[in-house]
């Protein structure tokens, strides 16, 4: 029987039976909102700006129709700015009725799949939004993930978050993004294994850093450092930072720590970010990701630059030129920055700028992915005092 971390997250979230689970600590839902990042107004007007892209409740991917993969990365960046949520509910909904159309091969004909890591983010982001995780668009998304983490008789692959394959689907082994994700929805909806965030652990080399992939040459390695040359990444280090921060499990907040002194170390003196591969060059992005995984492991100053490289790609009514409509939007990087300022966002580029802006604001507005919809979002205003007042789900 898997040990689990357990964490209450508020009513309604489907907490597993005492017997089950070990409760290694309880964290009551916030009342009131901490002191907001500087970057909180700039955070939510790029959430607005974004909010603007989605129609009926859902972000078009490059060559139009749904993207589902990016209208949820949409709604946990309004949720953790606590804006639109008209918005919110209608892509909450949308996503609720495409379950399988995100986590599956259904909609091609290919029956009997299902991505584990796509599951694992939807049970995240129905606990980010305020859903039952339990009853998500008619799916149990903690039993559906829980049934996709990997048993004893796996080795040392026991606890990782798999796909349920068939001989026509092939295989889609995990990441760890994916494995991030897993960690953070079961611990905002019951509790997690010790044995999913013991694989998390084993994903960080010495270093500190977090590889992206736990297969090398084709098949899984014990660990990071038992895979020769490992690829270290920002993005993922950044998500494995937050999940490992977020679970309260043996040993997490030791390998976070260590996370957060490889990302301090790889910050540019501009305060950005670059990825690994493709991405390496700094971009927003990562910059986005890695800032608010700073933020979560307290290194406020490292935060604090990151959003400020991150304000310096976020057009403005005074600085956004042939773009200046489109004020709040984040660029990937200077060049596109300097391209929509003369020429304005093309089509051919929008695709772009949704999906920098979405991952880039979380950087701005700095609330941990433990935290979104648990804690009242920053509202970029002073905080007030007195008496603190209960304040209803975002």
């Amino acid at each position: 029987m898997p040990t689990f971390a357990l964490r209450r997250v508020g009513v309604g979230l489907g907490v597993a039976t005492a017997t089950a689970l070990a409760v290694i600590a309880a964290t009551p839902l916030g009342g009131v909102a901490a002191p907001s990042p500087p970057h909180t107004a700039a955070a939510r007007d790029a959430a607005r700006w974004l909010a603007g892209e989605y129609a009926d409740g859902v972000l078009p991917g490059p060559f139009g129709g749904a993207d589902w993969g990016l209208s949820i990365d949409g709604a946990i960046a309004l949720a953790a700015t606590g804006v639109a949520g008209s918005t919110r509910q209608a892509a909450t909904a949308q996503i609720a009725a495409h379950v399988r159309s995100y986590n599956s091969y259904d909609d091609w004909g290919i029956t009997g799949f299902t991505d584990g890591g796509a599951t694992a983010k939807l049970l995240y982001v129905a606990s980010a939004v305020g859903a039952d995780p339990t009853d998500f668009g008619g799916w149990d998304l903690r039993a559906e993930t829980l049934s996709l983490i990997a048993g004893a008789d796996s080795g040392h692959q026991h606890g990782r978050i798999t796909s349920r394959t068939t001989a026509e689907s092939g295989s889609d082994p995990s990441n760890t993004f994916d494995q991030s994700f897993a960690v953070l929805g079961l611990v905002r909806s019951g509790g997690v294994p010790q044995e999913s965030v013991d694989f998390l652990i084993r994903q960080q080399c010495a270093v500190g850093g977090f590889r992206l992939y736990p297969d090398a040459d084709g098949a899984p390695s014990a660990s990071c450092d038992a895979q020769r040359n490992a690829t270290l990444d920002v993005d993922s280090t950044a998500m494995a930072v937050q999940a490992l921060l977020a679970s309260d499990a043996t040993g997490a907040d030791e390998a976070a720590q260590r996370g957060a002194d490889w990302l301090v170390a790889q910050q540019g003196a501009d305060g950005s970010f670059g990825g690994s591969g493709p991405t390496s060059g700094a971009n927003s992005n990562s910059t986005g990701l890695a800032g608010q995984a700073l933020a979560a492991a307290g290194r406020d100053a490292e935060a604090a630059r990151a959003a400020q490289a991150l304000a310096a790609l976020q057009l403005t009514a005074g600085n956004g030129g042939a773009a200046a409509a489109e004020a709040g939007a984040i660029a990937y990087h200077a060049a596109t920055l300097a391209e929509a300022v003369t020429n304005g966002i093309g089509e051919n580029f929008r695709d772009q700028w949704r999906r920098a802006t979405a991952q880039a604001l979380l950087g701005l507005a700095q609330v941990p992915l433990g935290r979104i919809g648990l804690d009242p979002p920053p509202s970029g205003e002073p905080t007030p005092t007195g008496s603190p007042k209960p304040t209803g789900s975002p």
